[in-house]
């Protein structure tokens, strides 16, 4: 096995904690959250028919000194990558995907993965790329999800949109259950993975063909290499495995805010075996605040749809990656260990 794999959900769902877990396992890495992969996509045109090596050097060497493309902090030789990414395959998704397989190679390790929650609405751009990915999607009771949202430095909007975000998540999550293959996505949740890891842990592992390692249940070994210092609200990955966090929106949360997302999002906690708490209706105010921010949210999204959908009648080269035994074989191409060097 060496599909590539997506752990994806809500943010502040409790995704960096399933990041260190598979990378905790002995034949699979997942770095830091990095920031190339959505933008280099979006802007795929830009750098023309990545079959063309000097192509493919514009691409990886504004990965690799990207402002905000955050490959500084994957530990890796910059050099190393661009002279991979140049005489890798010719497509976008293999330029892409070979800082996750040098990251990988970083560890010793076959198989490579990317955490991102905001992933959750990119899995058909993601399957563009990378088309044998496998998808985890991690899931929060909503309500806690708005309360660790609310706290976050980076977060600078609303409670309204982080109640919107819950549920766009949930509503993605659903759809991409229903129509991908139940080998290529999985669900569990939050709560039960912090109450019973090594039970939780084994059905991933049966979903992504490994073989369950039990220091999967201690991420925090890893947590210094994998989670950048400066992120000081992912600190409490650096210690054991607990379910003290799950129901704290009880005392993090503001009456009116338990209302509105009891009232907005109560048919999707039920859905997913949250109880309510049967707090009062949230107000006509509230509930038109809430219906404006996923307005707001639902127009963005569809206006990046739609450029997308202008931008593929006018692809300049093959998008999907050709790094793994399911990609060539997709693509119709040999073996990886039949193929003695790949040509661009």
């Amino acid at each position: 096995m060496d599909r590539p794999v997506f752990v994806i959900g809500c943010p502040r769902s409790g995704t960096t904690m399933l990041q260190l877990m598979l990378h905790s396992h002995p034949r699979m890495a997942v770095p830091p959250e990095t920031r190339f992969l959505v933008p280099a996509y979006y802007r795929r045109r830009s750098y023309g028919d990545l079959r063309v090596p000097d192509n493919r050097r514009k691409l990886a060497e504004w990965i690799t000194t990207g402002r905000d493309t955050k490959f500084k902090e994957l530990g890796l030789n910059r050099e190393a990558y661009v002279h991979a990414a140049v005489n890798g395959p010719g497509s976008l998704g293999s330029v892409i995907g070979q800082v996750f397989r040098c990251y990988a190679d970083r560890f010793d390790k076959p198989r490579w993965g990317d955490k991102r929650p905001s992933y959750y609405k990119h899995v058909d751009m993601l399957l563009r790329m990378f088309p044998d990915a496998q998808f985890v999607h991690l899931i929060r009771d909503g309500r806690d999800c708005v309360a660790s949202l609310k706290e976050m430095p980076w977060y600078h909007l609303d409670s309204f949109h982080a109640v919107t975000n819950w549920a766009e998540a949930i509503d993605f999550g659903r759809r991409n259950r229903e129509r991908l293959p139940d080998d290529a996505f999985y669900e569990l949740r939050y709560e039960d993975l912090t109450a019973e890891p090594e039970l939780e842990l084994k059905k991933l592992c049966g979903f992504l063909g490994e073989e369950y390692d039990p220091a999967m249940c201690e991420p925090r070994h890893v947590a210094q290499v994998a989670v950048p210092v400066h992120k000081v609200w992912h600190r409490n990955t650096h210690g054991e495995v607990t379910t003290t966090r799950a129901g704290s929106w009880a005392t993090r949360l503001e009456p009116w805010e338990v209302a509105l997302c009891e009232d907005v999002l109560g048919e999707r906690l039920v859905a997913n075996g949250y109880d309510l708490s049967g707090a009062p209706k949230a107000t006509r105010d509230h509930i038109s605040a809430y219906k404006a921010a996923t307005a707001k949210r639902r127009t963005n999204r569809w206006r990046k749809l739609n450029r997308d959908r202008l931008n593929r009648l006018r692809e300049q080269g093959p998008i999907a990656a050709l790094l793994t035994e399911g990609q060539r074989a997709k693509a119709g191409l040999p073996p990886l260990k039949q193929a003695s060097e790949f040509t661009g």
